[in-house]
């Protein structure tokens, strides 16, 4: 049976959409009219991706790791493939997952491998597709869903804490421009305009805060719409080839986000490699796989090269030490896994390692940032206070 979207009015004449399984579209109908429902539109959920290619969403990180732990234990309890999918797109209270497992199930149905019908979907990653052929080769599909499941929900997890970590961070570094702003713009003009109608020379500290001010009263708008331009301008330069190959190339300059860039992409690339070697794909497709999650077009271009020089004979961790992305330590550990036939093992550790470097060290940069936010904030507010109190302290001294 095939997957069909419906829009139909119901006996209340509201309209409803869906997805419905069936034979043909003047089934769908007929089920439609048995509910008292009137047909508005029927149509083939593989129709309606051929028309609207990405019409569909792809699945976040958390969808991903949910269906593939239900793909994973439904095929483990002997289920059949095609029976998994539909139950798996039943129990998604999401419609465009529904939709997207159904289609799965229907190529599946038409004759098409598991892996051959992710790839029809255009909706899952190359590694996603890659590890589950590799499954469907081996004979042991159950394993390795278990095996991406695992791989999918430790990214997510991963993703989560990042994420989570930088929540505090952003809320403190919003409430202190709001702060300064605050008091450029309503608190600095009425305390210091005392001080303009005296002939007393104002301290200059007093004078760049006041100047400060006035700009930022009389021009917030044009500096709101440069900000926003410029921003715009950024975004879109970082679109184009040029412009991500610019800004990778900075990132690898700049010592902390130099490291955090290769820590990441590391962890990424060696968590990558070991999931596809240890479901059987070949080293040299996995290579360029791992490229293409690579997230820095530079060191996703070094490990392009790597693929061809390995292609061609030489071994990994050789290419990987010519570069100053990878830490010694994993190339290290790739070469002891190749010199003893156990590379499978050392990239698994490998990528256990770089992931939890790459959370150490992010962990610490957040929890150095919040107290660097609370000390720019301080000094900022030391500063506006200087300025209003050294007046009147020049105006006792000459008082007195």
């Amino acid at each position: 049976m095939a997957a069909y979207h419906y829009k139909a009015f119901d006996d209340q004449g509201a309209m409803q959409k869906g997805l419905l399984e069936g034979d043909s579209a003047r089934q769908i109908r007929q089920q439609l009219r048995d509910k008292h429902w009137t047909p508005v539109e029927v149509s083939a959920v593989n129709d309606r991706q051929d028309k609207h290619k990405n019409r569909h969403k792809k699945p976040s990180a958390y969808e991903l790791a949910l269906l593939t732990r239900q793909l994973s234990v439904l095929l483990a309890a002997g289920i059949p493939l095609e029976e998994t999918l539909a139950a798996v797109a039943k129990q998604s209270p999401k419609t465009h997952i529904k939709s997207l497992m159904l289609a799965v199930r229907s190529h599946v149905l038409e004759g098409l491998s598991l892996a051959r019908a992710l790839q029809q979907a255009a909706s899952f990653p190359p590694l996603y597709i890659a590890t589950i052929a590799a499954g469907e080769k081996s004979g042991h599909l159950d394993l390795i869903l278990n095996q991406l499941a695992d791989y999918t929900e430790n990214r997510f997890a991963l993703q989560k804490k990042i994420q989570g970590a930088m929540v505090y961070p952003i809320i403190l570094m919003v409430m202190a421009a709001a702060v300064i702003m605050g008091l450029m713009s309503f608190v600095v003009p009425k305390i210091v305009k005392v001080f303009e109608q005296s002939e007393q020379a104002l301290p200059w500290i007093t004078q760049v805060v006041l100047t400060l001010s006035n700009i930022i009263t009389d021009w917030w708008w044009l500096i709101l719409l440069v900000l926003v331009a410029a921003g715009f301008v950024l975004y879109r330069f970082a679109q184009t080839q040029a412009g991500k190959l610019a800004i990778d190339s900075l990132v690898l300059k700049l010592p902390i986000l130099a490291r955090l860039s290769k820590g990441l992409n590391a962890a990424r690339f060696a968590s990558t490699l070991a999931i596809l070697v240890r479901s059987g794909v070949p080293l040299i497709e996995a290579l360029h796989i791992g490229a293409a999650v690579a997230t820095n077009l530079h060191i996703q271009q070094t490990i392009m090269t790597a693929a061809d020089r390995v292609t061609e004979g030489a071994s990994l961790s050789s290419q990987l030490e010519r570069s100053s992305y990878f830490p010694p330590m994993m190339v290290q550990m790739i070469k002891s896994g190749e010199n003893s036939g156990e590379l499978e093992n050392m990239l698994s550790r490998a990528a256990n390692m770089q992931e939890a470097e790459a959370t150490n060290f992010i962990s610490t940069l957040l929890s150095l940032l919040e107290p660097l936010m609370l000390v720019f904030m301080g000094i900022i507010v030391m500063i506006i206070v200087m300025a209003v109190m050294l007046p009147i302290v020049n105006m006792n001294d000459l008082a007195g």
